[in-house]
Formats: structure tokens, sequence, C-alpha cells
């Protein structure tokens, strides 16, 4: 049996005990894992999420940071490592380096509505309120499927560009 394919097999199983619940186990298996393979990056953003999983939120950091660091994740991994690492950030206080990795989050998958919340959020913690509504204003004209919300879309767009404005649109 090949190297990579040991590494492929032990990852799969590692991903397998997570999603069946079993996240120390996986856990532990995927920092042994990460500790052979210190350069895969799949390896670290899997061993950042069983830790996050756990709520071992500050362990899950180099994981991640690891993780994107450089290639190797797939454009799903490296959302999920982006939005993971920006929202333990926040978790943590670490409220500046949070908004950093959530703007790169929303520049890199604009179409990904959860960045833009985790953002908006970062932004609150940062004092930045204005920003933080704006946001949240601006997801909801653009997606909210609730009749109400939609009959009012154009005017909560535009009032999401100026909050301090008052006439009727």
């Amino acid at each position: 049996m090949s190297d990579e394919g040991t590494r492929d097999e032990l990852l799969a199983e590692a991903v397998e005990l997570r999603e069946r619940g079993e996240v120390e186990q996986a856990r532990r298996r995927l920092v042994a894992l990460a500790a052979d393979h210190p350069e895969d990056a799949e390896i670290a953003y899997q061993t950042a999420w069983a830790h996050d999983a756990l709520g071992l939120e500050a362990e899950a950091v180099p994981f991640y940071e690891r993780g994107l660091s450089g290639p190797g994740l797939s454009d799903a991994d490296r959302r999920g490592a982006l939005l993971g690492l920006g929202s333990t950030f926040r978790v943590l206080g670490r409220f500046t380096e949070a908004v950093d990795t959530l703007r790169r989050g929303v520049e890199e998958f604009p179409d990904d509505g959860a960045f833009r919340t985790f953002l908006a959020m970062a932004l609150y913690n940062t004092g930045h309120h204005h920003d933080a509504i704006r946001l949240l204003l601006t997801l909801l004209a653009e997606t909210s499927d609730d009749p109400s919300v939609r009959s009012y879309r154009r005017a909560i767009a535009h009032y999401a560009q100026d909050l301090d404005e008052t006439e009727t649109v």
C-alpha cells in the first residue's frame, strides 16, 4: 500500500469518525496525521474542524492557518477554512483578525451569505455598527424569501446604503 493510499484512508476514517459524532477520537487521529503530514492543507483543515467541533478554538487556529497557507484545498474546503478561522477568531475575541479573515472570505466567495453574516457580527464587535447593519440589510434585501421583505426589497436596499436617510423611497 502506498503512503498516499494510507494517508487517504486514514483521513477518510477520521472524517467519518467526526461525522458520526466521535469527534475526540477523530481529533486524536487527525493530530497524529497532521504531525506525519505537516504540509498537507486538507489534513490541517480537517484537524482544525475537529478542534472547533470540540470547543477547542485556540488549538484550531494554527491548523486553519496551516491549511490556508498554501495550495491543496478544494474551493469548498477553502471556503470552510476561511469561515471557520474567521468565526474562531471572533469567538476568541480576536475581532480585528476576524474582520480581516471574513473580508477575505467575502472577496473570494462574494455569493456566500454566511461570510457577510459573520463579517457583520465581527464588524459589530469592532464598533463598526453602521457597517454591520448595512451589510445585514443588504444581505436581507438580496436573499430573503419572506413576502413582506420582498415587497420592500428596493427600499431596504436603498436605506442599507444610507441608514441616516429618512425620505421615503
